[in-house]
């Protein structure tokens, strides 16, 4: 028997950290080949990590709530097989042996790897529910590292207080330890200024799905030149294929909504106007006419918002498409989006409507050329064969790249799906 240790591998590309979220083993428990012993984030997706090996666990070297780099040891097991036995682990996680290794070189699972400037360990606690704070005494200055979370940091700065002299009685420094440091010195002077009450503050650090959310609509509103085009559509006549379609046996098991029928209905746009389904390089000074559809849909879930891809939608029949876009949407819902699900989108849907947005102007997804905002469907007064008429009606709004794409190409889409949604029948013609 011999004592391994896992170590966090690199489940995307390039990533360099995650946060383990829940384990599902503790110390003691007997492990087998492949069973899932943990869930993590990363900055993608939230995915759940198989032992490599079989055996006991002994240790759980990272607590739950912590952010730890890749390549760091997060568990130690007993194996009931030796590394060299060629058994007990899976062959294409092998075991890494706690032998010294070059301090230039961060040990990690072989088939993955972590960046070469990567400095190790950074672990971040995760945010705990508040408790009774006991203010410690203020003693001498001493030059012992200072444990504190970056807010209570923070607060020491604006009160200006040395962490320093502050010798806590256990555990990191406390928002009440840097309080009552204050209290204890009278030549502080609070500025007007300042407001806090932490009581009614929520923070949330920003790392995860939702910094890489940031960092993407930063980046694409501030390289490419966003415009966007709406049009309203009368849309009876695809509730009413909804209807029709959920009572068909080759829908069973599927479900029909109208943002399937969108799905067709753009994806066939698409298609007529591929120029729309564009990316701009800027390395090389070309554009990239995609000959292809890989539909990204986007999804607002607990973990901040992700966008999915169907990858060659324009390929699947439309059965096919409602099962793909239903098991899509329940896994993003979930969490349980992995991260090769999200790479390679050429195209993008956001359905603002099911929030009760009347409509929107979307932010492109970066290395894409159009996004299509789709609204809530409303009754509405609307002119029908010369009457006025309570329709049911939707508003679509187009964003594309003006770098590559003028106004007269996304208007047409536009207006093109506008049109098959007003009368979808050219989207049942190759069933």
């Amino acid at each position: 028997m011999a004592e391994q240790q896992f170590r966090l591998p690199d489940v995307g590309e390039g990533l360099t950290e995650a946060e383990i979220l829940r384990w599902y083993v503790k110390a003691g428990d007997e492990v087998t080949l492949n069973q899932m012993i943990c869930e993590i984030e990363t900055a993608k997706a939230a995915v759940e990590l198989p032992s490599p090996y079989v055996g006991t666990v002994t240790a759980l070297l990272v607590n739950a709530g912590e952010t730890v780099a890749v390549g760091t040891p997060i568990i130690s097991i007993e194996s009931l097989t030796s590394a060299g036995s060629g058994t007990g682990a899976s062959p294409e996680a092998p075991p890494i042996q706690d032998t010294e290794l070059p301090k230039t070189r961060t040990a990690v699972l072989v088939g993955y790897g972590v960046k070469e400037d990567n400095q190790g360990p950074r672990r971040h606690r995760r945010g705990v529910a508040p408790v009774e704070e006991v203010p410690s005494v203020v003693v001498e200055r001493h030059d012992g590292p200072v444990v504190a979370k970056p807010p209570v940091r923070k607060l020491a700065r604006d009160l200006g207080v040395d962490l320093r002299r502050i010798r806590n009685t256990g555990g990191p420094v406390s928002r009440g330890d840097v309080l009552a440091a204050a209290e204890k010195r009278p030549e502080v002077e609070l500025s007007p200024a300042i407001s806090y009450d932490a009581a009614r503050e929520e923070r949330l650090p920003i790392k995860g799905v939702i910094r890489e959310m940031a960092k993407a609509m930063t980046a694409s509103a501030f390289s490419a030149p966003h415009v966007s085009v709406w049009i309203k559509v009368d849309v009876t006549r695809t509730l009413k294929l909804v209807q029709k379609l959920r009572t068909e046996s080759m829908f069973n098991g599927v479900r029909v909504s109208p943002l399937l029928i969108v799905a067709a209905a753009f994806i066939k746009a698409v298609s007529e106007f591929p120029k729309i389904n564009a990316t701009w390089d800027e390395a090389t000074q070309e554009i990239i006419i995609r000959g292809y559809v890989n539909l990204g849909i986007a999804a607002a879930t607990p973990r901040g918002l992700l966008v999915p891809v169907i990858h060659e939608a324009d390929s699947m029949s439309l059965p096919k498409l409602g099962s793909a876009l239903m098991s899509l949407v329940d896994t993003a819902r979930e969490g349980r989006t992995l991260p090769e699900e999200m790479k390679h989108g050429t195209i993008t849907i956001t359905n603002i409507g099911v929030l009760g947005v009347d409509g929107g102007t979307p932010i492109l997804p970066p290395g894409q050329g159009g996004i299509l905002a789709v609204g809530q469907i409303t009754d509405t007064a609307w002119v029908h064969k010369g009457k006025i008429k309570i329709r049911p009606v939707c508003e679509l709004t187009l964003s594309f790249d003006h770098r590559m794409i003028d106004g007269e190409l996304g208007s047409r889409v536009v207006a093109r799906v506008a049109q098959l949604l007003n009368d979808p029948r050219e989207l049942l013609a190759t069933e």
